[in-house]
């Protein structure tokens, strides 16, 4: 809104600063965090009143989460309270990237908070069905990488070797949306201890936005080999927005949680990334970057596998968070433990720009 409003003022005096997109990156990740603060008290407040008992507390995992009963969910509203707001007051609103992204976000939320509302109504852990769930998402998913695809080419490129693609063809749309998907459900698996998703998907969210402002610039992208993406800069712009919610939800979300995420918010936010990625080419260095992610979905895939024809578990517990609970970990150190690893996940992604 206030890009269009400059550019319709021809960027003069003061409003020259908002032709950067490294200023309004600044700006839509203060403008998120003080929104995000600001409502967070209220919001908690009503959430409360509204859901009563919270949200239910599973008795067959680590007994000292029974401590947590009556911790409101459905948080992930104020991520999208503040993050949607900054986005549209900031962004230049003519980028269909913005609406794509937005898109997912939204819509991912608005799934996420029909199972969120489901489980508190019902005080049941079932929510929406499944599969009813993951046709909702690869339809919001799929409109998203129409948009997307409209704007890019349709290959897959590989990290570590300059100008190297794989030419997907129509497969990559339904590639663009499984990204999406498969890790929106990847970080709300991870969302199962206080602060644990949210300051990965921070964390994420940096390099990300380091790495779309690259994407969007001819020079840059020329000079480390990788793929430019006219537009695709914009999008650090929504990074520093998720960067930005997400610590002002960490605030209240920081142990021992005053409120939960829920569906609402890790759904919305993973989708967010996985439209991201597409959108800048660098789908498999999110695989790198959102590695936590990608090993907790996978600890979940291989205890339900091998359970199912062995009757064995290989972990304690799954997710593999509760694996380390189970072990003795406590949930503060769990969660830090894991905060390092995506740090150091963070860089290695950062790495695959230089070493090609």
């Amino acid at each position: 809104m206030l890009y269009l409003l400059a550019q319709w003022l021809d960027f003069e005096g003061l409003f020259n600063l908002v032709r950067y997109q490294t200023f309004r990156s600044g700006a839509t990740l203060i403008t998120a965090l003080i929104i995000g603060l600001l409502i967070g008290p209220r919001f908690i407040a009503l959430l409360r009143v509204r859901q009563g008992k919270g949200q239910p507390i599973r008795t067959d995992g680590p007994q000292t989460h029974l401590a947590k009963v009556g911790t409101p969910t459905m948080g992930g509203l104020m991520i999208l309270v503040s993050l949607i707001i900054s986005m549209l007051l900031w962004m230049d609103l003519s980028n269909p990237f913005v609406w794509a992204c937005l898109a997912v976000t939204g819509g991912f939320g608005a799934i996420g908070f029909m199972d969120d509302f489901d489980k508190v109504t019902k005080r049941s852990h079932k929510g929406v069905s499944g599969r009813t769930r993951l046709m909702l998402e690869f339809l919001v998913a799929g409109i998203a990488a129409w948009i997307i695809v409209g704007e890019v080419s349709t290959n897959l490129y590989v990290p570590f070797f300059s100008g190297r693609a794989i030419p997907l063809g129509p497969l990559y749309y339904l590639f663009a949306a499984t990204v999406m998907v498969g890790f929106g459900n990847a970080v709300n698996l991870t969302d199962g201890l206080d602060g644990l998703a949210t300051m990965p998907v921070v964390i994420a969210s940096g390099t990300f936005a380091i790495i779309c402002y690259l994407v969007g610039r001819v020079d840059y992208s020329a000079y480390l080999g990788i793929p430019h993406v006219p537009g695709a800069g914009e999008l650090a712009i929504m990074c520093a927005a998720i960067m930005g919610a997400g610590l002002a939800f960490l605030w209240f979300n920081s142990p021992p949680a005053a409120v939960f995420m829920g569906d609402t918010g890790s759904l919305a936010l993973g989708g967010a990334l996985g439209a991201i990625a597409v959108a800048s080419h660098h789908e498999i260095v999110l695989l790198i970057v959102g590695g936590l992610f990608v090993v907790e979905t996978a600890s979940v895939m291989i205890q339900v596998f091998w359970f199912k024809r062995t009757g064995k578990r290989v972990f304690r517990m799954a997710p593999i968070h509760h694996h380390f609970e189970q072990l003795g970990w406590s949930e503060s150190t769990v969660v830090i433990r894991f905060w390092i690893v995506s740090i150091v996940l963070a860089l290695m992604g950062l790495a695959t720009l230089k070493v090609r």
